[in-house]
């Protein structure tokens, strides 16, 4: 255990019923603390690190990245949240 630990988590958050409110935050994490984050509510990435910050000023000038980004609420976000509310609602 005395190697690098890096991971990637992404997540998806909401509360309303309808998904009107998700949020989609793609974490990248350097020995348990994280360097970069996008918010999909920011609409760009935001760099907690030296090292964050010389990336996300790279990653926010790449168009298509950032695209790729936003469009995760609808296409992750939203459509696991639907699939899922739908197979528990099967359920009830």
């Amino acid at each position: 255990a005395n190697g690098y630990y890096y991971s990637r988590w992404a997540k998806c958050i909401h509360s309303s019923r309808d998904f009107s409110d998700m949020v989609f935050i793609d974490n990248y994490i350097f020995n348990k603390d994280v360097y970069i984050q996008f918010n999909s509510t920011v609409g760009e990435y935001v760099g907690y690190t030296e090292h964050g910050v010389y990336n996300a000023k790279n990653w926010n000038n790449n168009p298509g990245q950032l695209q790729g980004e936003r469009a995760e609420v609808e296409r992750y976000c939203k459509h696991n949240a639907e699939a899922y509310q739908s197979a528990i609602a099967d359920k009830t």
